[in-house]
């Protein structure tokens, strides 16, 4: 994990600068739908060397998680994030690892009782030109993360993204919100003409929401978003197009 935990320490050195500046990588961004009973033994998996040999293999582990609550598959879900110098290099890596001997005889160990997951979902993303990449600010205790979605309104991306870098992310954060990474989907994946995918890290669910409901009311952000919507013709987000869950950070995740 060392080297993850130094390209996330380089990246919250340049925090304050702009993302297309210190980071061009592309992000994986993947979800297993775990088999019955099999979640520990997933994540023993991860643990004991999946972690490792990934990143023997060029890639960086970014974090893994679970959601919080059981509505969004507490238990059964696996998210992870890993990181990659461009296409081509993923695609080198995920075949070098697949056919790394320690790979498959760990896979075929841990597969000896049944598969551990049934379903994986992949999604490709860069980072956006104002995504910080924030590490955690010390203690015991992890915190909650938050993945927020949000579709956009037809054409207004681009608006989109530039409340976030003008106003919304020191909003975020003078209410008390990590900004941790903010992503669009890379080109040619869907969603690259209307979808924001980024984090937050708060010290709790409850703390979020009182996060937000003193974000709501600040005068600054609903100066900023009548500006932006009046600007744009209209809201910047489709109906119902902003999306929320919970996370849990695994004991083996970098980010904590």
């Amino acid at each position: 994990m060392k080297s993850s935990l130094l390209g996330l320490a380089l990246l919250a050195a340049t925090a304050a600068g702009s993302a297309s500046a210190a980071d061009t990588r592309l992000y994986e961004m993947r979800t297993y739908y775990v088999a019955p009973g099999k979640f520990d033994a997933l994540n023993a998996r991860f643990r004991q060397f999946a972690c490792r040999l990934l990143e023997r293999h060029g890639m960086v582990n970014i974090g893994y998680w679970t959601p919080l609550e059981e509505k969004d598959g507490a238990g059964r879900k696996l998210i992870f994030v890993i990181a990659h110098p461009s296409r081509e290099a993923r695609e080198a890596a995920w075949k070098s690892f697949m056919a790394d001997p320690e790979w498959q005889a760990g896979y075929r160990a841990s597969e000896v009782d049944g598969k551990l997951v049934e379903k994986a979902e992949v999604q490709f993303f860069k980072a956006t030109d104002y995504s910080p990449m924030a590490l955690p600010e010390g203690g015991t205790k992890p915190r909650a993360y938050e993945m927020r979605i949000y579709t956009a309104a037809p054409g207004r991306l681009g608006a989109l993204n530039a409340r976030f870098r003008d106003h919304t992310l020191k909003l975020f954060a003078r209410h008390g919100m990590a900004n941790v990474i903010y992503w669009n989907p890379a080109e040619g994946e869907p969603g690259a003409d209307n979808n924001l995918t980024y984090l937050l890290a708060h010290a709790s669910p409850e703390a979020a929401r009182e996060s937000f409901d003193k974000f709501r009311v600040d005068p600054d952000w609903v100066a900023a978003r009548k500006a932006s919507e009046e600007k744009a013709g209209g809201s910047l987000t489709a109906p119902d197009g902003v999306k929320s869950v919970f996370l849990r950070p695994l004991d083996y995740s970098p980010l904590q």
